[in-house]
């Protein structure tokens, strides 16, 4: 399963468009009350859209995952920029992705930076990246001392490293955001941020294993996004796990050999295209790669996150097009659902 398979002639023709011109990203609830039902009270699902699981609230104990933010980089109905959040015990323990948007997603999840043993970024697209001060700004409230791990994707042009990235948006001297510079050294009342990147190699690089936590184990795998270096996560917790494919194209060939026959207690996976004439395709899977992928992986079910208006309106067929492969359960996930492991 750890084969790494050659790119022939023509994959290396589509990886060269890719980095040549697609620079940019291609584009219920543990609240409760009135709150919960304007969440969950959506043109998505009068339209009878395939829902999971989604308990009102993530369970007090054993392990969730919740979605804070089930949209992509477009202001489309009610979602918020990618993002997700662990949940063991009733603690919010690992945040994967802090998409524009999910800051109030967070709040409205409960989650506290004080609990929290890692930020992980998948890239540094802005719906995936565009709320992380804001996370970093409120957590400056919390009295929080430990040390935070943040892990993300190394550089590439036009896009920084995570140590660069983090340097441009807090650095004391010079940063976006100076005035949040203690979380550079653990001064200023804030707790010091060890910032890790990962290797990508153009999506072909090796897993990396991060040690976080003794509850829950995570792998980093690198996956091909175009230009933009880019992780995929796979997290243990117990005897359940999960995989979130991040943004990936087909062009992910080491990522879908080592998870394939992997048995995932759940797929995240990233629905941006539909698959028709006229969308990009060096950036994201079609619904019918992603079929194959989920194919190759064989999860107990697929989530489609990440969710674009032109993926949700050619549902039906993208259903149809993940069914060749896939034949288990595949739900649509909603902002703020929360899904047991």
């Amino acid at each position: 399963m750890r084969a790494l398979t050659k790119r022939s002639a023509s994959t290396k023709a589509a990886l060269a468009l890719c980095a040549s011109s697609l620079l940019t990203a291609c584009g219920a609830a543990s609240i409760g009350g009135d709150a919960q039902a304007a969440v969950a009270d959506t043109t998505d699902v009068a339209a009878n859209i395939p829902r999971g699981e989604q308990p009102a609230k993530c369970p007090s104990e054993g392990a969730a995952l919740q979605v804070l933010g089930s949209g992509g980089p477009i202001a489309e109905a009610d979602r918020a920029g990618t993002s997700y959040l662990l949940w063991i015990d009733g603690e919010a323990r690992l945040l994967i992705d802090a998409g524009s948007g999910s800051f109030l997603r967070f709040a409205q999840a409960g989650g506290k930076m004080a609990t929290l043993d890692a930020i992980f970024l998948t890239h540094l697209h802005a719906d995936h990246a565009g709320d992380l001060v804001d996370v970093l700004n409120t957590g400056g409230f919390e009295g929080r001392m430990e040390p935070l791990t943040i892990v993300g994707p190394n550089a590439a042009p036009r896009f920084p490293g995570m140590a660069s990235f983090m340097q441009r948006l807090i650095g004391k001297a010079d940063g976006a955001f100076a005035y949040n510079g203690g979380y550079q050294d653990g001064t200023e009342n804030k707790p010091e941020l060890i910032v890790r990147e990962v290797e990508t190699d153009e999506g072909a690089g090796a897993p990396v294993g991060l040690d976080i936590s003794n509850d829950y184990s995570v792998m980093a795998h690198p996956v091909h996004h175009g230009p933009v270096p880019a992780l995929g996560y796979v997290v243990e917790v117990g005897d359940a796990n999960f995989v979130i494919t991040g943004d990936q194209s087909f062009l992910s060939e080491r990522f879908a050999s080592d998870l394939a026959g992997s048995n995932p207690t759940i797929l995240f996976a990233h629905h941006v295209i539909n698959g028709q004439p006229g969308q990009p395709r060096g950036l994201h899977r079609t619904p019918e790669q992603i079929g194959e992928l989920a194919g190759a992986m064989k999860p107990a079910r697929v989530v489609l996150t990440h969710n674009m208006k032109r993926s949700l309106d050619d549902l039906d067929n993208g259903l149809a097009a993940i069914a060749q492969n896939y034949t288990g359960p595949v739900s649509v996930a909603q902002d703020l659902d929360c899904y047991a492991l």
